[in-house]
C-alpha cells in the first residue's frame, strides 16, 4: 500500500509532522473527499476487513465504505505517519434511545498532548475535528461535540446542534485490532437490525455544509440551511457519479 497514493485521494500533502494541526486537517480533507457509504453491503459484493482490500476500494477504485473500512485504512495511515494511533470499539446510540449491537462502530484515538477521539467514518454525524477525552468541547458545521467519561475505560461522544443534544456513541479505550470488528462487519452487511441493509446511504461534507443521500432522498445541508428532494432512479445514478463521484 502507498501513503502517496491514499494521500492524493483524498488531497491531502505529505507530512512527517504528528501533531494535533496534522491530524486535524488530515481528517478534514478525508471528510471531504471520501465519503461514508453502504453501497456494496446493498449490493451484496462482500467487504472483508483486509487492509490491502480497502485500500484498494478506497484508493484505487476511487469509493468511500463505512466505518470498519474508512477507520481502519485512516488508522493504517496515522500510524504509518508516526501518530500513536490505534482503533477502538464503540456501541451506537440510535435515534429512537436504543443502543445497537456493541461494539460494531470502529472509531481511533490519538495520543497526543492528551488522547483524541478521531473519527471519519460515522456518516453525517462525523465531528470534523479531533476530540479531547477530558470533556472541554470542539464546534463545526454539524453542532458542538463533547466526550465524558462514564467508567474507567468508556466514554461517550455527545453532540449538541440545532436538534438538541445527544450521545452519539459509548466506547471503550482499550486497542483493537481491525480483525476484532470481523463479527460486526459481517452483522452490518447482512443483519436486518443493521442501518446498513435496508437502503442506499451515502454522505459526504463540503465547506459549507454535508450532503446526504438515503434512498432516493437527497439532502443538502449549505450554511445551516436544509433542503431536501426526492429523486428519481435516473437522477439518484447521475448524484451519484457526479456529486459523490461513485460510479457503483
Amino acid at each position: 500500500m502507498d501513503i502517496q497514493q491514499y494521500l492524493t485521494r483524498f488531497n491531502a500533502m505529505p507530512t512527517h509532522k504528528a501533531s494535533l494541526s496534522t491530524v486535524t486537517g488530515l481528517q478534514h480533507q478525508h471528510l471531504q473527499h471520501i465519503p461514508f457509504e453502504n453501497l456494496d453491503v446493498i449490493r451484496k459484493v462482500p467487504i472483508y476487513l483486509n487492509l490491502q482490500n480497502i485500500f484498494s476500494k478506497i484508493v484505487h477504485s476511487h469509493r468511500g465504505g463505512y466505518c470498519y473500512e474508512l477507520n481502519g485504512l485512516f488508522n493504517w495511515l496515522l500510524s504509518e505517519l508516526g501518530f500513536c494511533a490505534h482503533l477502538v470499539a464503540a456501541t451506537v446510540l440510535r435515534p429512537n434511545g436504543q443502543w445497537a449491537k456493541t461494539d460494531t462502530h470502529a472509531t481511533i484515538l490519538v495520543q497526543l498532548d492528551q488522547p483524541y477521539l478521531v473519527d471519519v467514518g460515522f456518516g453525517a454525524a462525523t465531528p470534523r475535528t479531533p476530540i479531547p477525552l477530558d470533556g472541554s468541547e470542539r464546534t463545526d458545521l454539524n453542532g458542538t461535540y463533547k466526550v465524558m467519561q462514564v467508567t474507567e475505560c468508556l466514554f461517550d461522544l455527545i453532540q449538541d446542534s440545532e436538534s438538541g443534544t445527544k450521545t452519539l456513541y459509548r466506547f471503550n479505550t482499550d486497542e483493537k485490532k481491525l480483525v476484532d470488528f470481523h463479527e460486526g462487519c459481517i452483522f452490518n452487511q447482512v443483519d436486518k437490525a443493521s442501518t446498513f441493509t435496508h437502503h442506499d446511504i451515502v454522505s459526504i461534507a463540503t465547506n459549507t455544509g454535508r450532503i446526504t443521500l438515503a434512498d432516493n432522498t437527497l439532502t443538502v445541508v449549505e450554511n445551516g440551511i436544509k433542503k431536501t428532494s426526492q429523486l428519481s432512479n435516473e437522477d439518484k445514478s447521475h448524484v451519484l457519479q457526479t456529486t459523490f463521484k461513485l460510479y457503483v
